[in-house]
């Protein structure tokens, strides 16, 4: 029998280990240390958390951080949507492989190419509104992106329509993978669609659920900066500002990187704060599901 030092295969994984540390610890340290320094070109002298403080004074970033958490709305009703999808594509339904297509479709769309055809389309003068108005519903032809009061929730409406197919996928997945005599035998014993929903198939598909609100989670958080920058870019005023757009205009269109390292790592933060919790709970879970 070959015999190898303990050590051994920690010399074969260090390789990657290090580019795993280079490509992602060295980048997180660098914007931690960026947060506490006034940064002209690549250093600038430390000043502690004057970065923080400023940030805090912002009414605009109070905004971008009440927009990301308007966003985190669409978290449940994604999961729920797409959740219901499936199930409804699980039941093979005539069709229903094109069905599945269709709906798959947006997801594998470039999110500028969504972002400029939407925009255009849900103009005051495009082309939905130019359809209400044809089918006599004026009072729906709003002004879906140049409104204050609805830009925000227009482009979480279309954040939704786009992100809901790798959901409806994922849950497909998972519901032709689950054993079809437990359904089957809930049918013989009298359980209607939604008893069969609720009691049959939503407990096995706890696990999946878990990790794909995690994602849409991490999407709503910090992924959704291409939807914005390309229909509003952050307007009209500040409407659909988010930290993400943030980030970018004082990194780049500001030239202060001190002042968008420390949004970038109160965003780090907050995600975590929001996802460790998650993960405990499936941790939780899963023990006294073995227990």
């Amino acid at each position: 029998m070959l015999r190898t030092h303990r050590l051994t295969p920690f010399l074969y994984l260090a390789p990657a280990l290090a580019l795993l540390l280079f490509v992602f610890a060295y980048p997180l340290f660098a914007i931690f240390d960026f947060s506490l320094r006034r940064i002209r070109g690549a250093t600038g002298p430390f000043i502690g958390p004057e970065n923080y403080r400023q940030i805090f004074k912002d009414d605009v970033f109070r905004e971008a951080v009440s927009h990301n958490a308007q966003l985190l709305l669409a978290v449940p009703i994604l999961v729920a949507i797409s959740l219901l999808l499936a199930v409804l594509l699980y039941e093979r339904a005539r069709g229903w492989q094109i069905y599945r297509n269709i709906l798959f479709v947006p997801y594998i769309l470039a999110v500028p190419v969504v972002g400029v055809v939407l925009s255009n389309m849900l103009q005051r003068n495009g082309v939905t509104n130019a359809l209400l108005r044809a089918a006599g519903l004026d009072f729906l032809a709003l002004d879906w992106i140049g409104s204050a009061r609805r830009a925000l929730w227009t482009v979480m409406g279309v954040i939704i329509w786009r992100e809901m197919g790798f959901g409806i996928v994922l849950f497909l997945a998972r519901l032709l993978s689950l054993n079809e005599e437990i359904q089957d035998a809930a049918k013989i014993d009298g359980a209607g669609w939604w008893q069969r929903l609720l009691y049959v198939t939503l407990p096995q598909m706890r696990g999946i659920v878990e990790f794909y609100t995690v994602v849409s989670i991490i999407t709503m958080l910090a992924w959704v900066f291409s939807y914005v920058y390309v229909m509003t870019r952050g307007g009209p005023g500040n409407a659909t500002q988010i930290m993400e757009l943030y980030i970018y205009n004082f990194a780049f269109r500001n030239s202060l990187p001190g002042i968008a390292s420390a949004v970038a790592v109160i965003l780090f933060v907050i995600t975590l704060a929001l996802i460790v919790p998650l993960f405990r709970f499936r941790a939780r879970t899963e023990m006294e599901d073995l227990g």
